[in-house]
């Protein structure tokens, strides 16, 4: 039987365990053994069945060569006590397997367990509150508007676009966006996101959303220091001062900058021990337990680099902000001892990466209730999480960019003009309480006709702007406000008053008054007689 690749989704935990039981039951060597001068037929030594599992667990890319023998013989006493197998005289339900010489079997039944009832579901993608949308019972039309200064020079700009073919402005309200919102919507973008990476149909298989607390996400995505950590709006949550000098002590060896130089030999151990021992005793580790199926299924993204990294990174977005930032720093610290070559040994016998995916896994991650594959599902995820923990416990700067965006869109308020390049947003209108219907009137005749009606008079009354270019601006502003137009100019005559006639004076007709035709001159003589 060959080995396969266990993908995110429900009850993977379940999954995987049926998995390695298949695999450990086929291929898992049975012969006949003898003990106490009886042989037993079909029956393996507890070490061979440790040396067969550790190599199946070793080469299966859900667990990886990561898996220690000590953690084999620990899942060992679990296939132990859940009758996965039994010792020769047919007994099971304790946990004493020891990697020793004693004979076991497999039991005629079937050990694997069953898989609760799926909810049907279909492909449901998260919706988040869309806040264009009007409350019942109000529509856009009804939403007061805050009025808007206009003047002549800037109206004209905007509806000339072509003469005698502009159209009305359209205005786009969207509502005022609260904290609360603003929450809840950095809520449904990141759930939505997570369930895409994880190419799940719903989140509800693996995560109950109602718990999911958005005000979290947000101080988790903005309440960070210059290191990119969390810093906490409640102190009292902080980590106690003598475990943060214990954990720089061990982080920055051998320049402890809180506490003195060591004068004794193991000193360096005495502190580790002192570490292990304050995050062992955490009632809820720092992934909490009702987060435990999403991480669990983000391990069957392992393979795909960057899709486990962005879905490690949405989930850590989840955490309660103490948890997040004692996240932070125990992993800060766990990655900089292992690479600490001035450190002296932690351990005789185990590597001091190991030594730490051993030590804190637990606390990093388990069950509510204790599950067999626990502490194998936790040290492959702490082991990627050191690999990769600057990237998965930074805010995803996709994800943050999509939403701030969203909201921005949300709250403007835009005037679009059909036909122009560009738009003019206004602040959002502030809502107060819902108003009656002569309200409403009212304040649509105040708010959005009495603007226009002075814009109208502007024009009129301006004197600097020629009559030809007076008369295109009016024609304009009745094809656009038609209404508003008649209200001023309800005749030709009203509006026949802008433009007064001058009246014409004809010129003189020069014409020659002659009382008589032309006669030439007689010379006359006059006489004394």
């Amino acid at each position: 039987m060959e080995p396969r690749l266990v993908g995110p989704g429900p009850y993977r935990a379940t999954r995987l365990w049926n998995e390695i039981i298949e695999l450990f039951r086929a291929g898992m060597p049975l012969r006949k053994h003898r003990c106490h001068f009886k042989s037993y037929e079909r029956c393996f030594k507890a070490s061979e069945a440790v040396d067969c599992l550790h190599e199946l667990l070793g080469s299966n890319q859900n667990f990886g060569p990561e898996v220690t023998r000590n953690q084999t013989v620990k899942l060992l006493k679990k296939f132990l006590k859940n009758h996965v197998i039994e010792d020769i005289k047919g007994r099971w339900g304790k946990e004493d397997f020891k990697d020793d010489g004693h004979l076991y079997r497999f039991p005629p039944s079937s050990p694997l367990k069953p898989y609760p009832k799926k909810p049907s579901c279909g492909k449901e993608v998260i919706k988040f509150p869309d806040w264009n949308e009007p409350k019942a019972g109000t529509s856009q039309e009804h939403i007061p508007v805050k009025s808007v200064t206009m003047n002549s020079e800037m109206w004209y700009k905007r509806h000339s676009i072509a003469i005698g073919e502009v159209p009305a402005c359209k205005l786009v309200f969207r509502r005022e966006l609260t904290q609360t919102n603003i929450e809840e919507i950095w809520k449904s973008m990141t759930l939505s996101q997570l369930q895409k990476v994880l190419g799940l149909d719903s989140l509800d298989e693996v995560l109950d959303t109602k718990l999911v607390n958005s005000k979290h996400i947000v101080q988790n995505a903005y309440n960070v220091n210059k290191q990119g950590i969390v810093t906490l709006e409640d102190k009292s949550k902080e980590l106690p001062h003598w475990i943060l000098s214990a954990m720089k002590c061990l982080a920055n060896w051998p320049s402890c900058s809180d506490l003195k130089q060591p004068t004794y030999s193991g000193f360096e151990r005495d502190v580790f021990k002192t570490i292990v021992d304050y995050f062992g005793q955490m009632k809820e580790p720092l992934l909490t337990f009702h987060f435990f199926d999403v991480f669990v299924s983000v391990l069957g993204l392992l393979q795909k680099h960057s899709k486990a990294v962005e879905a490690l990174q949405i989930s850590c977005l989840l955490l309660p902000p103490e948890n997040r930032k004692r996240l932070q720093l125990l992993v800060r610290m766990m990655v900089r001892i292992s690479f600490n070559n001035d450190l002296p040994p932690l351990s005789e016998s185990v590597r001091t990466r190991n030594l730490m995916v051993q030590a804190f896994s637990r606390c990093i991650l388990c069950s509510k209730d204790e599950m067999d594959l626990d502490e194998l599902l936790a040290a492959k995820l702490v082991s990627f999480l050191m690999d990769n923990y600057q990237e998965i416990l930074s805010v995803p700067s996709a994800l943050k960019s999509s939403i701030e965006e969203h909201v921005v869109r949300l709250q403007r308020v835009q005037i679009k003009y059909a036909g122009a390049d560009t738009d003019a947003t206004f602040p959002p209108p502030s809502f107060c309480h819902q108003i009656s219907t002569d309200e409403f009137e009212y304040q649509r005749a105040t708010g959005s006709q009495e603007p226009l009606a002075a814009l109208l008079e502007e024009i009129a009354m301006n004197k600097e702007i020629s009559v030809k270019d007076k008369k295109k601006k009016l024609k304009q502003f009745q094809k656009s406000y038609p209404e508003v137009y008649r209200v001023r100019f309800p005749t030709p005559e009203t509006e026949a008053v802008l433009f007064p006639e001058k009246n014409k004076q004809k010129p003189p007709i020069l014409m020659w008054a002659l009382k008589k035709p032309f006669q030439p001159f007689h010379r006359t003589r006059s006489f004394r007689m």
